[in-house]
């Protein structure tokens, strides 16, 4: 069911809403069946995707501290042939209003595409599991020593590239906040064939047990996510959009109604929310009717007259 005031279109799909689980926090959508509300968001970003299954980092991989959240999960996942077997079937008849889009992780160049098009394979057998696919180029690349894909030109151009031909659906990109220049990254990401680009993904970072006098992580270091990261995300949000015109999925500390209203002024087409979704399932749906509440009251008709709204200091 479609929200007058909230409902957007995004790289020719209709949202009810620009409110959208941000990947890892959804699972593949099963998980969080009578736990988070899936038909009251625009749509989702199911947990990650490799060729082979992944064990991930080692415990604990998660905790919380006065900022937010850091994990170091390591890109656990059971592997695209469990995925296209077990969690394609229950997407395809479940919550079809609700858009769903496939994160794409991989260690070798020609692995997005592979798994890009074992997944297009699956689709084939049930029709509108998936609406589009989000490429997480924050992984490192195996063969040129564990450098990030999305911080190497040539293999962030090669992996959109391969990936580009396995499939028409919508295909984004996610960046990550650490990039020499992100608005550049995301310029080179359309060139490549992206149809849209996903900021930020978590920022590195460390916690200290002091007692232990270690990591709280069991990996060491990890990615920080929650509120401490909104500003970078509104400011990634806003350089990239103006860099690029294709839609843009903004994320990273989002907790409330007007949280969201800065991705959108920052010119963001959607609003990923992550960490806050893990603290209060309710969030989302609360996240929902407080921009609705927040049009209403300053007489917007639709969300999407926001956009791009912000007006920078002369």
């Amino acid at each position: 069911m479609t929200d007058g005031v909230l409902a957007v279109s995004v790289a020719t799909l209709e949202f009810r809403n620009p409110i959208v689980l941000a990947a890892g926090t959804a699972g593949y959508g099963i998980e969080l069946e009578g736990v988070v509300d899936l038909d009251a968001v625009g749509g989702f970003v199911t947990k990650a995707v490799s060729g082979e299954p992944r064990h991930g980092a080692k415990a604990p991989r998660v905790a919380e501290f006065e900022g937010g959240m850091i994990n170091a999960v390591g890109l656990a996942n059971p592997g695209l042939a469990e995925v296209a077997r077990t969690n394609v079937p229950w997407l395809a008849n479940h919550h079809r209003e609700t858009r769903r889009f496939a994160n794409v992780v991989g260690f070798v160049e020609d692995e997005f595409a592979t798994v890009v098009r074992g997944l297009e394979a699956a689709l084939s057998q049930h029709p509108g599991a998936i609406d589009g696919y989000e490429l997480n180029v924050s992984c490192p690349n195996t063969r040129q020593g564990g450098a990030e894909f999305g911080a190497d030109e040539a293999a962030l151009r090669n992996v959109i590239t391969l990936a580009r031909k396995e499939t028409k659906r919508p295909m984004f990109v996610k960046l990550a906040p650490t990039l020499p220049d992100i608005a550049l990254s995301a310029k080179l990401s359309v060139d490549a064939g992206a149809d849209g680009i996903t900021v930020i993904n978590t920022i590195p970072g460390l916690v200290v047990d002091l007692e232990r006098r270690r990591p709280v992580l069991g990996y060491g270091n990890g990615g920080v996510s929650g509120a401490a990261i909104l500003p970078v995300g509104v400011l990634a949000t806003w350089k990239v959009s103006r860099a690029v015109r294709v839609p843009v999925v903004g994320l990273g500390g989002v907790a409330s109604g007007s949280d969201a209203l800065q991705y959108i002024m920052a010119g963001a087409h959607l609003v990923g929310v992550g960490t806050a979704a893990l603290r209060d399932p309710r969030a989302p749906s609360r996240i929902v009717h407080e921009l609705r509440s927040w049009c209403e009251r300053h007489g917007i008709s639709s969300v999407q007259n926001l956009r791009g709204s912000l007006e920078w200091p002369a």
